[in-house]
């Protein structure tokens, strides 16, 4: 029998702003990831509601190649919108469907502890990156066991005071290579798309498989582009690193994307 046969499964699903800004999609997701068996972590992003409130005032979003840069009073709105008024929104939600969630910052139980991106060509202001120390998977085991559903956003700490803005899939692969030393994990990233698609304009052309040493190729012929890159680049790295499987797709077919059947899969 293997090491991964002797091990609970857990699965750790991240979910983006294309759920978290429609009502009806989120009440429908925390419903079926309610419903998914097993231990289970929930990581999301902030969606447009931070944008929109920077805007209202008077602060302006700045992103460079789909991430968001952080100065002091962006900090202050996405604390606000992430840790508060979504994630609280998310475990309200889940508490009324009878999963026991908690929800936390990565500064709550010292739980994902991140370093500020030092400055290069582009100062990204008070971003955290992540490394194999980051996530404390001992204290997300002690809340799995005591029953607690983890639902964790992109807010991290350095430990010195400093919150942090983290990018959530991102954190979702660091916490999934972190607990699978304790757990089989499968990590699942949901989107608006069923997948990653060979045309970009046809939802039903999706590659139902794609293997590491693929993806460069398809950087290079466009199959791949934009966010989408980082994203896959997370799915590898996890993959890499010990975590069993690694699926891509639309959140509203989540049961049969955490089984595999559908969406996009990530080979080693």
């Amino acid at each position: 029998m293997t090491k991964t046969q002797n091990m609970k499964q857990l699965t750790i699903i991240k979910i983006g702003g294309n759920v978290i800004d429609n009502s009806a999609n989120l009440h429908q997701f925390l419903l079926d990831f309610t419903a998914l068996p097993g231990d289970k972590i929930l990581v999301h992003g902030g969606g447009k509601i931070a944008t929109e409130l920077g805007e209202s005032l008077g602060v302006e979003a700045k992103m460079v190649e789909g991430r968001r840069i952080t100065d002091i009073e962006t900090l202050r709105i996405v604390t606000m919108v992430y840790a508060g008024l979504i994630n609280k929104n998310m475990v309200a939600q889940l508490q009324a469907k009878g999963s026991n969630a908690i929800g936390l910052t990565g500064a709550d139980g010292n739980i994902i502890k991140a370093k500020k991106r030092p400055v290069k060509a582009i100062d990204y202001g008070f971003v955290g990156d992540l490394d194999e120390n980051s996530v404390s998977s001992k204290t997300l085991d002690s809340l799995l066991k005591a029953g607690l559903v983890p639902v964790l956003c992109a807010i991290t700490h350095d430990g010195e005071t400093q919150l942090l803005n983290t990018n959530a899939d991102t954190i979702a692969s660091s916490v999934a290579v972190a607990m699978s030393a304790l757990y089989e994990t499968r990590l699942v990233y949901c989107f608006e798309k069923k997948g990653v698609l060979k045309d970009v304009n046809d939802d039903d052309s999706v590659v139902r498989e794609i293997k590491a040493d693929e993806f460069e190729g398809l950087k290079t012929d466009g199959t791949v582009q934009g966010g989408m890159i980082p994203k896959l680049h997370n799915a590898f790295e996890a993959i890499k690193k010990g975590v069993s499987a690694v699926y891509i797709g639309k959140a509203d077919e989540l049961a049969e994307l955490a089984e595999g059947t559908f969406g996009t899969k990530m080979l080693k």
